[in-house]
């Protein structure tokens, strides 16, 4: 049985990834709206893949005879002044959510939940690899500055994404 602190932090948990799905999305159609279908792409698939890992804490949750709670979730911004600039964005909100993760770790710990901490490292190890992304692309993004060739390679390059 999953305790009440355990649960109510993972139901927090759970409306954190349904908002960084949310957050993808509005991502996603800024590129659209933007001609570079292949960021797009690229947020579609992120926006998904987070809608897999509030299913991870969904199921976490019923699996230990616990209740999930959904809470309404905020609204996204919409407006981005350039890719870069989203890109810098989507890599401080996966700083954010990493420092989240850690934070129901702790709780995990404190409450002795053992369960908790073994499906919680998947997500600690998700982490890493999901600043990498974002930290990666934003780099390119300031390499190639304001060179239109560059952005449209990359933007190909992005499009490639598995995943949808």
């Amino acid at each position: 049985m999953i305790s009440k602190v355990v649960q109510d932090a993972m139901n927090e948990q759970i409306n954190k990834e349904l908002y960084s799905a949310y957050l993808y999305l509005s991502m996603s159609a800024y590129f659209t709206g933007a001609n570079l279908s292949g960021f797009a792409h690229w947020m579609r698939v992120q926006g998904k893949e987070e809608q897999e890992h509030a299913m991870k804490f969904y199921d976490f949750i019923h699996d230990r005879g616990g209740e999930v709670t959904l809470k309404a979730l905020a609204q996204p911004p919409a407006d981005f002044k350039s890719a870069v600039a989203v890109f810098q964005e989507a890599f401080a909100h996966e700083q954010r959510v990493t420092a989240s993760i850690h934070q129901l770790y702790e709780t995990a710990v404190r409450e002795k939940d053992y369960p908790a901490q073994v499906m919680l490292q998947w997500f600690i190890n998700e982490q890493v690899e999901e600043e990498k992304n974002a930290g990666e692309i934003v780099a390119r993004l300031k390499m190639v500055g304001d060179h239109p060739g560059a952005l449209f390679a990359l933007d190909h390059e992005l499009a490639a994404r598995a995943g949808e």
